[in-house]
């Protein structure tokens, strides 16, 4: 999405419909609050009436001679007082939580539908950007919905009974307004557009600054080790500072659409009424007609005023709709088919796995293949060793087997099943994974386990944990289990860490375990509990591991050598030595090494 910025046409305000799905449930809030808006714009529009009345008949004969007439024209007005304000606060506070609510609404939507996109989606999205639609873009809808709404409908309402009212009051004058402020509308139109382009221009600079900073947040001890805080902050300082200029320029366009819509509103206003003045001392119009003129004037004069701000509100909003809709437009090529078919039921013996002829690379290099041609068949309960040089497509293949891509030839049978056949979350309940990098959760250790099965009782996380070897560091932390871990997992080793992620892939107790590196973060006391805890969690089911330490690899039923990605050589550890082949030459090196 970022890439192409650039080519993306400009939004219009009919963007706005591509909204109507997250509006259409709450009708029934809408009627009323455009109940109260009708009742407030009648209140508002029957003040100048009322004035004039009280002007020409109060202050008449009738009304000087008795007082009592008088006080009936004031009560009368206190009275659609009453009504405007009452009717006001109505509308403000049923708009003000539509505005919140279907805010809420559409974040919830696109993050949800985030989270459903393929890694695919995220080599060319920064996870910054995301952010800043989530909250920024968020934020100009709700402005849209709790507030600019309510009023272009108020103004615009203002602007046709205060036109209406105008002419009952006087035609000659009327028609003389109504041609002036029609020259209003051109500067309005042609600066619109230019405030829509800047407004959109400002929010992808926002978003380019939430980008950059999300970015750097998430690697602040590379930084520091680099120290490189003050480069990284002048980066973020340049950043926004363009999101600033570009702002300033919307400001500047805005401020000039304003000053003119006013000036020309206004000067139109004063002519006509210097004509209505010299109306009023030739006798062809009454004080309480000019009087109601001047409030019926103002009302349209504020009416379009307020519908020239709406409209580069609702601009932006219209921005900010074309960059959600836009998110939310975009589709997964990973689903579920519409008919899954239905994993067999287990028999405590692992799963079966056949790869077959598969051929991938990844969307983002089309030019450089992953993998080549690869076949392997997996029996129930069997361990698997993969091992190869950085690149060889080990950690591919698990992705691959995960269906967070889809093979470009060949296909992936389990059990007997073409995974792309399978239901996505039956697909991946059934495969449990140690990734090399972990992911520790802003939580306590008992639900960064318990992520491994969300319904899973107290008592099972932390037997997860003992087969794990957590049990005892967890138990030593302030809070035990109810421990916060910080953000990311600050508060831990990398060892830790990586116990936490073994634990919640036992707690899972899926049929096909996969182990990416899994003990390489943790130090040789450690990495033989561990060792000990997987060999028992690999009993009763399938298990592929990538690694290169050998106490792992020796331990395996077969050892798959990968490079570049293909399947090289298979054997046992001795078998493998003993060819002299890629294997030897990788266990040669450790051993040196060792």
């Amino acid at each position: 999405m970022t890439e192409h910025a650039k080519d993306r046409p400009k939004s219009s305000l009919a963007t706005l419909k591509g909204l109507l799905p997250f509006l259409a449930p709450y009708r029934k809030q809408f009627i009323l609050a455009g109940i109260a808006l009708l009742v407030a714009a009648g209140a508002t529009l029957a003040i100048p009436y009322a004035f004039k009345q009280m002007i020409d008949a109060g202050f008449g004969p009738a009304g000087l001679q008795d007082s009592a007439h008088l006080d009936r024209y004031f009560l009368g007005l206190f009275g659609v007082a009453c009504v405007l304000g009452i009717a006001t606060a109505a509308r403000f506070y049923m708009v003000s939580w539509l505005g919140e609510r279907v805010t809420a609404d559409l974040r919830s939507a696109v993050y949800r539908h985030v989270v459903m996109q393929s890694p695919e989606f995220f080599e060319t999205t920064r996870t910054g950007e995301v952010l800043s639609r989530l909250t920024t873009d968020t934020t100009l809808i709700q402005t849209l919905v709790g507030t600019s709404v309510s009023l272009a409908l108020r103004n615009s309402l203002l602007f046709v009974g205060g036109l209406a009212m105008l002419f009952v009051t006087s035609i000659k004058l009327s028609s003389i307004i109504l041609v002036m402020l029609a020259a209003v509308v051109l500067p309005i139109v042609l600066f619109g557009r230019r405030v829509r382009k800047l407004s959109r221009d400002s929010q992808d600079r926002v978003a380019d600054a939430s980008a950059l900073a999300g970015e750097i947040l998430n690697a602040m001890p590379t930084v520091q080790a680099f120290t490189h805080e003050r480069q990284e902050a002048g980066r973020f300082g340049a950043s926004v500072e363009r999101a600033f200029q570009t702002a300033m320029q919307r400001i500047r366009a805005r401020s000039l659409l304003t000053v003119m819509a006013i000036l020309l509103v206004f000067g139109a206003i004063v002519f006509v009424l210097w004509l209505g003045a010299h109306a009023v001392i030739q006798g062809r119009m009454t004080a309480g007609e000019l009087g109601q003129f001047i409030l019926y004037a103002s009302i349209v004069a504020g009416a379009i005023g307020a519908l020239s701000e709406v409209l580069g509100e609702a601009q932006r909003a219209a921005g900010a709709a074309e960059r959600l809709l836009e998110l939310m437009a975009v589709r997964s090529p990973i689903q579920s088919p519409a008919q899954p078919l239905s994993l067999p039921q287990r028999t405590g013996n692992g799963a079966a796995l056949s790869l077959q002829h598969l051929g991938f690379h990844y969307p983002s290099r089309p030019q450089s293949a992953a993998l080549h041609d690869l076949n392997l068949d997996i029996r129930p309960g069997e361990t698997v060793a993969v091992v190869g040089p950085s690149g060889a497509g080990k950690t591919t293949l698990f992705q691959l087997l995960l269906r967070f891509y889809d093979p470009q030839q060949g296909r992936i049978l389990l059990d007997g099943a073409d995974i792309r056949q399978l239901d996505l979350a039956a697909l991946r309940g059934a495969i449990g994974i140690v990734p090399q990098d972990t992911v520790i959760f802003s939580e306590n250790a008992m639900e960064n386990i318990r992520y491994g099965r969300s319904d899973a009782s107290d008592e099972e996380v932390v037997a997860a944990a003992k087969l794990a070897a957590a049990h005892e560091f967890i138990e030593r932390l302030p809070q035990g289990y109810q421990s916060f871990l910080g953000e990311r997992g600050v508060r831990l080793s990398g060892g830790q860490r990586q116990r936490i992620a073994i634990a919640r892939a036992l707690l899972k107790n899926p049929p096909l375990l996969l182990l990416d590196e899994a003990t390489s973060a943790l130090d040789a006391e450690s990495e033989r509990l561990v060792q000990r805890a997987l060999e028992a969690a690999m009993v009763g089911r399938t298990t592929l591991v990538i690694a290169h330490r050998l106490a792992t690899v020796q331990r395996a039923d077969r050892i798959i050598v990968m490079e570049h990605g293909r399947i090289v050589e298979m054997g046992s550890h001795a078998e493998l030595v003993a060819r002299g082949g890629l294997y030897a030459s990788l266990a040669a090196l450790q051993f040196s090494q060792d």
